[in-house]
């Protein structure tokens, strides 16, 4: 029996793509060739699948078992391995953390349920209840997706705090708060946790800025496309090499300003389009309501990957 590799909540983990053929079925070839290509970026400590850069919201539950199992298969061994747990019930979510823990996952990433929307931030109580209740289904490690408090689904501090203190499981989180004060924040705080619990950012459009003040790591979609950029960023930023750390944030900041320009729900697709222009991936489709970026976004991509310096074998030149 193969030794599962151990989880740190720490440093570059991409959360990958899920290619389909054009009838909208899952095309196993080429996302076992996409996983082979991540995992294989040198200083990536993880792999999240099952999640909105995998088009999570869009598979059936047979599907996401498909999909872990595909991704244990071809790189399981190597890194460890995130999965995506989105329900809007705490039943269903026990239930596809149960799955993921039996499937060989090393760690959970849990979404918000939707009907949070409709006002839990007055009921903390509710949030605590739900990461309880996952905790009681499995040992494996979790890592709380933080949304903006705007949406209706991100937790108050003193929510994400209490899930922290009553859930030993929760070893993080991804923070997309979207703002840049409580994202610092959360950095100060959970952080300096009597149990630490560390904060890996989703702030890929101003990822730069966002791993300056402190997160241990991040954790992005992005990374499907550019996680090699992404680790030679950490590791400047860790080093204290700024100077190295601007010029390849530029680079960033050129694919950032194509796959997260308005509308905002379009950057996974635009992140597909990236990889069929670099040869990664036969086709961009997605399953609707995603809908794929028009033709005169597409060469948008294309000249953005080119100005990054991102060639079509998937290399990433040397940086000024």
């Amino acid at each position: 029996m193969s030794v599962k590799p151990k989880f740190t909540p720490e440093g570059v983990i991409p959360a990958v793509l899920l290619p389909f053929f054009d009838d909208l079925s899952i095309d196993e070839k080429s996302y076992r060739s996409h996983l082979r290509h991540v995992a294989e970026t040198p200083g990536i400590t993880g792999i999240t699948t099952n999640a909105h850069a995998s088009e999570v919201a869009s598979c059936t539950l047979e599907e996401q078992v498909q999909i872990l199992d595909l991704t244990m298969q071809e790189i399981g061994h190597a890194v460890p391995v995130i999965n995506g747990v989105y329900a809007d019930g705490s039943i269903e979510a026990a239930r596809i953390a149960r799955m993921a823990e039996s499937g060989g996952a090393s760690a959970l990433l849990v979404f918000p349920p939707n009907p949070f929307t409709l006002g839990a931030q007055s009921r903390p109580e509710m949030a605590v209840t739900h990461f309880k209740t996952i905790a009681d289904a499995t040992d494996l490690p979790v890592i709380v997706f933080q949304y903006p408090l705007a949406t209706g689904q991100g937790y108050p501090l003193d929510t994400l705090v209490q899930i922290c203190e009553t859930v030993p499981n929760v070893c993080a989180i991804k923070d997309w708060c979207n703002n840049v004060q409580q994202h610092e924040r959360h950095i100060k705080v959970l952080q300096s946790l009597t149990r630490p619990v560390n904060v890996l950012t989703t702030h890929s459009a101003w990822l730069l800025s966002s791993l300056v003040l402190g997160c241990k790591g991040l954790l992005s979609g992005s990374g499907s496309v550019i996680a090699d950029l992404q680790s030679l960023l950490f590791s400047a930023v860790r080093d204290g090499n700024l100077g190295l750390a601007k010029r390849l944030n530029d680079r960033i900041r050129t694919t950032a300003e194509v796959f997260y320009a308005d509308p905002f729900v379009d950057m996974h697709n635009r992140m597909k389009v990236a990889l069929v222009s670099l040869g990664r991936i036969p086709c961009s489709a997605v399953r609707p309501p995603l809908v794929t970026p028009s033709s005169d976004e597409v060469t948008k991509i294309s000249e953005a990957m080119a100005q990054a310096g991102i060639v079509a074998e998937g290399a990433v030149r040397e940086a000024a």
